[in-house]
């Protein structure tokens, strides 16, 4: 007989190097559905010598990424367990824990994300359900993104739920299946740049606003290979780094103006991707979460061209924790031996439950 209540931590570090997202998190499930209640919750920033070492681990060498993926699960561990003695919490059911991508080429069968080690469970001394991507590239699947059952089980009174974090990604029904993929880079390019003007971000978006739009450099970004990809389909640093960036930087134009035109691309592909399954005559409902969406430049764009649609931004913590909580929930799914990827989204060979559940004793 399966619990019908859990207490857990979710664990997320996203691609655009914020920090490391912990949340605790009450589940319960009422008359077969799920509910969810996020209790405390915070973002531990990366110091300046692990922000560094984050931005370009995508070059490091096989044992420099063995060594960093060591360190790091130490790092996490730790974190984790300073989070749960400072909130007192007991009687945890596990913490379920994401890690952080390093690689991310489905495409030759690799993804990494390091902070996945058994020893994170002997570090904090708790069950840890972790590595979820792994099992999904095996299988023939993009590994990403795997939030959309989330979606299906926690936020299905939304047609569309918007994720704008170091990329942007989406999740929907159609014909009875859930749908989603990667968008485009949103953050990893953004505060890229912000970190050149001695910035950690753009401040509601307001130095992109005083840029301007360059047309040319828009139309490139715009034609880039990917956006003509069906779904499933997925991103990782190295898009943007062997990519993106060095499409910009063939432009000569000011910090400001790349901004700009940037913000302007996201809010283009956006509007294609969800035109592509969306009624006109309809308004329906986008839930829009991520650090993007403090973004007031880059929601007033995408709005504009989204008219269709009702853009809906949930309280702080949903904002900047749904992550975290899905994540917890692909733990109690996989302690549960439930399905916690769809193959609809992710193109593997079948459903499956994925992760590896850790005994911290």
């Amino acid at each position: 007989m399966f619990k019908e209540t859990y207490n857990v931590i979710g664990v997320m570090s996203g691609t655009s190097l914020d920090g490391i997202d912990l949340a605790h998190i009450h589940f319960s499930i009422v008359d077969d559905k799920w509910r969810f209640k996020i209790l405390e919750a915070e973002t531990v920033s990366y110091n300046k010598d692990w922000l560094e070492k984050l931005k370009i681990a995508v070059d490091f060498s096989e044992s420099e990424l063995q060594q960093l993926n060591e360190d790091y699960t130490v790092l996490l561990a730790n974190i984790i367990k300073t989070f749960i003695e400072k909130h007192d919490l007991k009687n945890l059911d596990a913490v379920c824990s994401h890690g952080h991508t390093i690689l991310h080429q489905p495409q030759n069968g690799i993804t990494l994300q390091i902070g996945n080690l058994p020893k994170i469970a002997k570090g904090i001394g708790q069950t840890v359900v972790c590595d979820y991507r792994v099992q999904d590239v095996l299988l023939g699947g993009q590994g990403a993104p795997l939030v959309p059952i989330g979606d299906q089980i926690l936020f299905s009174e939304y047609d569309y739920c918007l994720n704008l974090g170091g990329f942007s990604n989406v999740s929907f029904e159609q014909n009875g299946n859930r749908i989603a993929f990667d968008i485009s880079p949103v953050n990893t390019v953004l505060n890229f740049y912000a970190n050149q003007l001695g910035l950690d971000y753009d401040d509601k978006g307001k130095i992109a606003g005083s840029g301007k739009l360059n047309t040319d450099l828009l139309n490139e970004l715009n034609r880039l290979d990917y956006y003509k990809k069906s779904f499933p389909k997925s991103l990782g640093f190295e898009f943007v780094k062997t990519t993106v960036l060095p499409l910009i930087e063939r432009y000569t134009m000011s910090i400001e103006d790349k901004m700009h035109t940037f913000t302007e691309h996201i809010a283009i592909q956006t509007a294609v991707a969800l035109d592509c399954f969306e009624t006109r005559n309809e308004k329906r409902k986008l839930l829009a979460t991520g650090g993007g969406t403090y973004n007031d430049f880059l929601m007033e764009r995408m709005q504009l061209h989204l008219p269709q649609l009702e853009i809906i931004i949930p309280d702080k913590k949903t904002i900047e924790f749904k992550e975290a909580l899905i994540f917890a929930l692909l733990g109690v799914l996989k302690l549960r031996g439930e399905i916690n990827v769809l193959s609809s989204v992710t193109g593997a060979k079948n459903d499956h439950s994925a992760g590896f559940i850790l005994s911290g004793l």
